[in-house]
């Protein structure tokens, strides 16, 4: 392969990365807001502080469970 298309694919791979992570963060915040406004709805209409520290704690848990899981996956493939 030539340096020319090397780098080419190079700079493909590349936008195709950062067009990912952006649409990533994009749908992040839509899921933000959305589970924002469930538990505010759901558990508590007259007190955000609630539904914001149930959100904190229900957002921490789920990405200590995804890290965790990437993790093991990253260590069976490594072995």
């Amino acid at each position: 392969m030539s340096k020319k298309r090397s780098l080419r694919l190079e700079l493909l791979k590349t936008m195709v990365q950062l067009a990912a992570a952006g649409f990533g963060l994009v749908a992040a915040l839509a899921w933000n807001e959305a589970i924002k406004s469930f538990l505010d709805r759901f558990f508590s209409a007259g007190n955000g502080l609630i539904s914001k520290l149930i959100y904190a704690i229900l957002i921490t848990l789920i990405a200590v469970l995804v890290t965790y899981y990437l993790s093991r996956l990253i260590q069976e493939e490594e072995e």
